[in-house]
């Protein structure tokens, strides 16, 4: 299966309940994946604007973190685009987590029905 294989990468931080989580369902379901730590490898500016184009920065940017919360109320106010991808580049904890790329669609957030759902069977190990 070498060569057509699909790649998929989850993006987060280790040490986060939420990663956990979906690192295990990926486990379990004998998904092969790829996995990107931003907090210690960081996050390519141009890959944020990406996955803001396809899910939106408002999806994307965790407000209900620490980080965010702990932000003066000036970076939180006005908030854009442009404005959030800045921070989330500066802080990438402030980044929802996880982000699986799929190859061609990335899902942000964990929820084991979507990724039932949206993670090909082909992706899986059958046991």
């Amino acid at each position: 299966m070498r060569g057509t294989a699909l790649t998929i990468t989850i993006y987060g931080i280790k040490n986060c309940d939420t990663m956990k989580k979906a690192r295990n369902w990926l486990d379990d379901h004998g998904v092969a994946y790829d996995f990107h730590d931003y907090k210690t490898a960081g996050i390519a500016k141009d890959k944020l604007k990406q996955w803001s184009d396809e899910v939106g920065w408002e999806t994307l940017l965790n407000r209900a973190g620490t980080t965010f919360k702990k932000l003066p109320d000036a970076d939180k106010e006005g908030l854009n685009e442009r404005k959030a991808l800045a921070l989330m580049a500066e802080q990438p904890s402030m980044i929802k987590r996880p982000v699986l790329d799929l190859g061609g669609k990335r899902m942000v957030g964990f929820k084991p029905d979507i990724y039932a759902k949206e993670v090909p069977a082909k992706a899986r190990k059958k046991g």
